[in-house]
């Protein structure tokens, strides 16, 4: 009699690198390995320090059928990542594609690792990949529900002349109208 091991799903979820992309994406780790997935969480080099220094992975350490893995961001080491907003996402652009190739390459050519199911991803840059390597990839949108209904119906809000909004703020010696807030 023959016997066929069955193997896990393989997700790998890959964030935008910041805490308010990390945290949801980690979130949807937790609760697709408590149904059986094998995860493989990707961050930069940066946050994986961060995150590995301040103990936010110990839960982690003892599951085999859970790795964190890191790229680097090519940005050098003085960066301010957290308050360059732009700065990041720049390098996301130019830095992530070839390290990130490598990585999901790497994963399906072990053997010690299941071959990969799906990518989950909020980089647009990742799709490429999954349709280079035939893997599946899911669009993680963190944006809240609020956010995503502005963004759904901003093109009517605009046409209803409800935003650009207009902020009425006073000065000393009259009241102003605008549609942006000044600093004055």
């Amino acid at each position: 009699m023959e016997s066929t091991r069955v193997e896990k799903p393989h997700a790998l979820c890959f964030p935008l690198p910041a805490q308010g992309h990390i945290n949801p994406m980690m979130h949807l780790a937790k609760l697709l390995h408590a149904r059986g997935f094998y995860i493989t969480f990707v961050n930069t080099e940066f946050n994986h320090e961060r995150i590995t220094r301040s103990g936010g992975a110990m839960e982690l350490n003892n599951l085999e059928d859970f790795k964190l893995e890191s790229i680097p961001d090519g940005l050098p080491p003085d960066h301010g990542r957290t308050q360059d907003a732009a700065g990041l996402i720049d390098a996301t652009m130019k830095n992530f594609f070839s390290p990130f190739r490598d990585l999901v390459s790497k994963l399906n050519d072990s053997i010690q690792v299941p071959p990969l199911t799906c990518i989950i991803s909020d980089l647009n840059f990742t799709q490429v990949v999954a349709e280079e390597l035939g893997i599946p990839r899911i669009c993680l949108w963190v944006t809240s529900s609020a956010a995503f209904w502005g963004f759904l119906h901003y093109s009517e809000l605009i046409k209803r002349g409800i935003v650009p909004f207009k902020v009425h703020f006073k000065r000393k010696d009259k009241t102003i109208c605008s549609p942006y807030r000044s600093s004055q």
